[in-house]
C-alpha cells in the first residue's frame, strides 16, 4: 500500500510542475514581447548563406 501512496504523490508533483512549466513557458512568449526575435529566427531558413551574420 505504501508503494502506491508514493505513486499517487509522484503524480500530483509532476502534474503540478508540468503545469508550472507550461505556465512559464506562456509567461516568456507573450509578457516579454519576443515576437521580432521569434520572426527573425522563422525566417532564418529563407535567407542566403551570404546574409546571414554569425555572432
Amino acid at each position: 500500500m505504501a508503494i502506491d501512496t508514493l505513486f499517487d504523490h509522484a503524480s500530483s508533483i509532476m502534474t503540478v510542475i508540468s503545469f508550472i512549466t507550461f505556465g512559464g513557458i506562456l509567461w516568456w512568449v507573450y509578457v516579454h514581447r519576443k515576437a521580432d526575435d521569434f520572426a527573425a529566427a522563422a525566417n532564418l531558413p529563407f535567407a542566403d548563406d551570404e546574409e546571414v551574420h554569425h555572432g
